[in-house]
């Protein structure tokens, strides 16, 4: 009997002592992110616990590190009322709305006496998780609950106790209840939709959506699997006497063993706290946690309790968010534009939405095919964000506000302007044919079709008429002065000056614009001459080969004549064949195709040899190789860039011999990411391919 009785007062002891030391090592871990020893040395230490637990089962306690995962899985979760009302905060998305929350928390304070205290904030990240609300008694976690309403959560201790960075008991026996989030690594979901994507699973959209759809689990074993982490802020009830500022609370949450978001920051003033936005909105991306914000407080707790609450916020404190990725409109119509291939494409006309900085109105449908996979309808809430911080994009329905009254689009049998009928194009893929999704004018001298091509013809990237707009192509179009881009070089000051809103000068600088044009490099002709699937990289590459002396076979232009005007190109570009475009690296079949079908067209032919005839003549090649230093590299660009403009940088890469792509693949080399990039980004991570900044990039450039 003694040895029985000595055997479990050392049992006890041991079993006391590995408590503590994994609780502190678990702290060290998860809470202060300084690991003291290896993942082997911790497991061993949690398998000698369990082991002792198993053999002396009275001594194991309700907070013991072993019992942070639960054993059967819940029937469901409960409802439960929270001790203290769970406050929703007021968004704000610039400077002037904060100075307005700030002017009207002061004329409270000046009703109450108190315009004389001194105001100062407290600002801390805004983490797009999900919250959570711990209650303590005496010390040791009773309770974990969602926020629910505000006044009704749902209990979710079981999860929650499978939060490594979650203490199960205090240092200190107080009764207390704290206010957190809890967030997944950025990293962990990347992994966790890889292997949701092989089980056929929808992916988590963002961390925020993966935390909360663990938390959720009624089986915590899966919930322990996510790897959740927290961060508490904030103190709702606390049986001894509370901290006097929001930076004290945040010191006192640390001290008893909670998991505090370092990178808050005192703020003497609104500019402080401007100055902190800026920093934050530009490194947002680079954290492993989901940033969407700040949230500023007034720091003094006797200001708060004095500004008090609004129906449903607090006034002493407000989020500052930044300007979303996503946000939710109406489309309102679906109209059909027609481009210079004469693709007709659906385009949705929404109720204006700021996103990403700017308002936004339209985001184009693509094609028939993409409106029936996401399954949008005219009047449908959809979810958009901007393709790269850029082009916006419809990403998704919000089925559920659907009324009824929604009505389906459906593509035109007939050109909308000029009546002919339309086709989906056929392409053929091994022996059998099949529909791509494209659909198209089958007129080619539609006036749609006609007016994109001009427009696209005098664009920035092609001959970068100055003053050649849309509504002057256009004009010119329904005047009859212009139809295809060789009538353009034709026309004289006298043609302008009696057309509406052109005087004398602006007639005589449209003309000197024109003829400034006539002098272009090769790859910004090939690339206005809008030729299917021959944009700006493949005009380049093909620039590129001619300077090579790419191998092309004609007795008229042997390979060393060179081209100087369209006239040469056209005779010497309708003698290469499909295989011959493939030679050039780069160049793929669709390209290929394309061109051989341009150049052997003999309307296209003879609009290069007037274009000749009007003085149109090719410059040295702008991206001549200066050196080769960056020589089989390829580059993405994405976000905005400081010290350069993007067509700047892929100047810079093109003429050390790099290519510049417009996606990321396995075979990209570097991505350049500027301030707010874009998917590019976030595949590039997802590839592991090499992502530098501008600073880096430059340093590439200049080795």
């Amino acid at each position: 009997m003694y040895n029985e009785i000595m055997n479990k007062i050392q049992a006890k002891n041991r079993i006391d002592k590995l408590s503590l030391e994994i609780d502190r090592l678990r702290h060290r871990y998860h809470v202060l992110d300084d690991p003291a020893v290896s993942d082997e040395v911790y497991d061993s230490l949690m398998r000698e616990l369990r082991e002792l637990e198993t053999e002396y089962p009275e001594f194991k306690s309700p907070d013991s590190p072993s019992q942070r995962i639960g054993g059967e899985p819940l029937e469901k979760f409960e409802k439960v009322r929270h001790g203290q009302r769970q406050w929703s905060l007021d968004d704000v998305f610039s400077f002037e709305e904060i100075e307005a929350w700030k002017e009207r928390n002061d004329k409270i304070l000046q009703k109450k006496n108190l315009g004389s205290e001194k105001i100062d904030y407290c600002v801390e990240i805004k983490i797009d998780g999900l919250k959570i609300i711990l209650t303590y008694d005496k010390g040791r976690l009773r309770r974990a609950a969602t926020r629910g309403d505000g006044v009704i959560g749902e209990d979710v201790t079981a999860q929650v106790k499978t939060i490594q960075s979650v203490p199960l008991k205090l240092k200190d026996e107080i009764d207390i209840t704290v206010v957190g989030e809890c967030w997944m690594k950025k990293s962990d979901l990347a992994k966790i939709n890889r292997e949701r994507e092989k089980n056929h699973e929808a992916p988590f959209a963002n961390s925020r959506n993966a935390a909360a759809g663990s938390i959720r689990q009624l089986d915590p074993k899966i919930t322990a699997k996510r790897k959740l982490s927290s961060f508490i802020y904030d103190i709702d009830n606390l049986k001894i006497q509370m901290p006097k500022t929001q930076v004290e609370e945040l010191e006192f949450l640390k001290e008893f063993g909670f998991k505090v978001n370092s990178e808050y920051k005192y703020c003497r003033n609104l500019e402080e706290i401007q100055k902190f936005f800026e920093i934050w909105e530009n490194k947002r991306d680079k954290q492993e946690y989901g940033i969407d914000g700040l949230v500023i407080k007034i720091n003094s707790r006797k200001i708060q309790e004095e500004l008090g609450y609004t129906g449903k916020s607090p006034r002493f404190a407000i989020a500052y968010k930044f300007i979303p990725e996503k946000v939710t409109t109406v489309v309102e119509d679906i109209k059909v534009q027609i481009g210079r291939t004469g693709a007709l494409t659906p385009v949705a006309h929404l109720r204006p939405v700021k996103v990403a900085g700017s308002t936004v109105s339209r985001a184009t449908l693509h094609n028939e095919d993409e409106i029936k996979r996401l399954d949008i309808k005219i009047g449908d809430t959809v979810i958009i964000h901007k393709a790269g911080d850029v082009i916006p994009e419809i990403v998704g329905v919000v089925d559920n506000l659907r009324s009824g009254k929604e009505k389906t689009f459906h593509m035109p049998t007939k050109c909308p302007i000029c009546g002919s009928a339309v086709r989906r194009e056929q392409i053929k893929i091994g022996s059998r044919g099949e529909e791509s999704a494209a659909t198209y004018c089958t007129n080619p001298k539609c006036f749609a079709v006609e007016r994109e091509q001009l427009i696209h013809f005098v664009s920035r990237k092609g001959f970068d008429i100055v003053g050649f707009g849309e509504k002057i192509v256009e004009k010119l179009m329904e005047e009859g002065l212009i139809s295809n881009s060789a009538d353009i070089f034709e026309l004289t000051a006298g043609d302008l000056e009696s057309l509406e809103r052109f005087a004398e000068k602006s007639a005589q600088n449209l003309v000197e614009a024109v003829e400034k044009s006539k002098k272009i490099s090769l790859e910004k002709f090939l690339y206005a001459l809008g030729i299917r699937h021959v944009g700006e990289e493949t005009a380049v590459l093909i620039a590129r080969a001619i300077k090579t002396e790419f191998p092309m076979t004609n007795d008229k232009f042997p390979i060393k004549s060179k081209i100087q005007n369209p006239k040469i190109l056209a005779s010497l570009f309708s003698n290469i064949s499909q295989e011959k475009w493939l030679e050039i690296k780069g160049i793929g079949e669709k390209s290929a195709k394309s061109l051989v079908e341009w150049f052997r067209n003999k309307e296209n032919v003879k609009l290069l040899e007037r274009m000749e005839k009007n003085g149109i003549n090719f410059l040295n090649s702008e991206l001549l190789m200066t050196d080769d230093r960056l020589q089989g590299l390829s580059f993405v660009l994405t976000g905005e860039l400081s010290g350069l403009t993007r067509d700047e940088a892929k100047d810079m890469i093109r003429k050390k011999g790099g290519d510049v792509s417009s996606s990321v693949s396995k075979k990209t080399n570097y991505v350049v990411a500027g301030e707010n990039p874009g998917s590019k980004y976030d595949k590039a991570k997802k590839l592991g391919v090499r992502i530098i900044d501008e600073d880096e990039f430059v340093k590439i450039l200049e080795k």
